[in-house]
């Protein structure tokens, strides 16, 4: 521990440094460069004083939020700065190499002086994420997008050709703070008139009275002909904190799973239904939290117990690498998987049907949007709420109308 925290402050002296070394050569004013140098230090011990103040009994506050803002919103533009002017060091390093073998003037300075212009352009490029994380705090994390995907099946009952569904997923109830932003979101629930509603888990950040305050703006949503269904994510198990007693934990356990019916969705737990319509059905299979390197509750085997392959069957299962480990190939067959969980880490770039980037890839292979794989789908919706960073950049809070449709795929 105490040598990562090492490791730790010497990174950040050097993004320091650097980022000192940038304005100087741009700012000539001692006053100026002191007061930089007075904000930086008061900014660091703020948020090392925060980070020691967390308490692992209460878990995520508004408190932590802000300073984990803080710590992206100063860090990642000052690392940005720091790339640039360590390219233009080795840059430096190359040319006074170069010139000490061939230069024969004693006089020449092996290492030239920083150029005013590389500064410039490394300021100019930092101010990019800046704002961006600024954008993302003030309006992103409440930019509701509704995101529609039409998906073909051969083998989908006729009776369900055009069947709507809507998914919302992730909601964090513990980080709100904006109930007229909420309120717009349900109302863009209500507006897609779908037939089905399906809720992907995290209802909450770890406790069962964070919803509380928001419990009657979710009961707005309206009764769907086919039914609210739900199930558990990893955060609604209240793992992340330390509790008084195991006592207390399986109490809260047992609070957030009545959060869900308090809100009028059945919450299914490794447990299956059958929606039907026009004599004829399709299972809709629940299981618990399954994730690659998280909790692992999820019992799809159980789930879809007396389930034939031949079954239409649309699964929830709250994170996508449970797709990606079991279900995708699994001998029953599920037809379609709706996930969450990813969040696309709430920081990407998009431009919708051409480009996606975003660090969850590297993380999850399906991370946001539509992913097949020998005509078994799952989606990957980009959650509703947000955690730990208070915003969205890039990757906009979303609610997603999926549309089945009777036939191949024109893609």
């Amino acid at each position: 521990m105490g040598f990562r925290f090492l490791l730790l402050c010497l990174f950040l002296l050097v993004i320091e440094l650097y980022a000192f070394q940038a304005l100087r050569t741009l700012v000539k004013v001692k006053w100026a460069l002191l007061s930089y140098q007075i904000i930086s230090v008061l900014v660091l011990v703020f948020i090392v004083y925060s980070f020691m103040q967390f308490d692992r009994s209460v878990g995520q506050t508004k408190q932590t939020m802000f300073t984990m803002g803080l710590v992206l919103l100063v860090y990642i533009p000052k690392l940005v700065l720091t790339l640039v002017l360590i390219g233009e060091d080795v840059f430096r390093l190359g040319a006074g190499s170069v010139n000490h073998f061939i230069s024969s003037n004693e006089d020449t300075t092996f290492f030239a002086s920083r150029r005013k212009f590389v500064s410039q352009i490394g300021l100019g490029l930092a101010a990019v994420p800046f704002l961006s994380l600024i954008y993302g705090i003030f309006e992103g994390r409440y930019n509701y997008k509704v995101i529609k995907q039409s998906i073909f099946f051969p083998d989908l009952p006729d009776a369900f050709d055009g069947f709507k569904i809507t998914q919302i997923s992730d909601v964090h109830s513990g980080s709100f703070d904006n109930p007229e932003k909420i309120e717009y979101a349900i109302d863009l629930v209500n507006e897609q008139n779908s037939d089905l509603i399906l809720f992907t888990g995290d209802i909450v950040n770890t406790d069962a009275k964070e919803m509380h305050p928001w419990l009657e703006t979710f009961n707005r949503i309206k009764k769907h002909e086919y039914g609210k269904y739900s199930v558990l994510g990893n955060h609604d198990y209240g793992e992340y904190v330390t509790w008084p007693s195991e006592k207390a934990k399986e109490a809260n356990f047992q609070a957030i799973k009545n959060l869900y019916g308090q809100i009028d969705f059945k919450l299914l737990l490794n447990e299956h239904t059958f929606i039907e319509k026009g004599g004829q059905k399709i299972a809709l299979v629940g299981v618990e939290n399954w994730g690659h390197n998280f909790k692992q509750a999820g019992d799809l085997n159980k789930a879809a117990q007396h389930l034939n392959k031949e079954d239409f069957k649309i699964l929830m299962s709250h994170d996508p690498s449970h797709w990606d480990y079991e279900v995708q190939h699994h001998e029953k067959n599920f037809h379609l998987t709706l996930s969450g969980h990813t969040h696309g880490m709430q920081f990407g770039i998009e431009i919708p049907g051409y480009f996606k980037w975003s660090l969850a890839q590297y993380v999850y292979k399906q991370w946001a949007g539509l992913y097949e794989n020998l005509g078994r789908y799952v989606y990957v919706n980009r959650g509703f709420g947000y955690h730990a960073y208070p915003g969205r950049v890039g990757i906009m809070p979303e609610i997603t109308v999926i549309e089945l449709k009777k036939g191949k795929s024109v893609a």
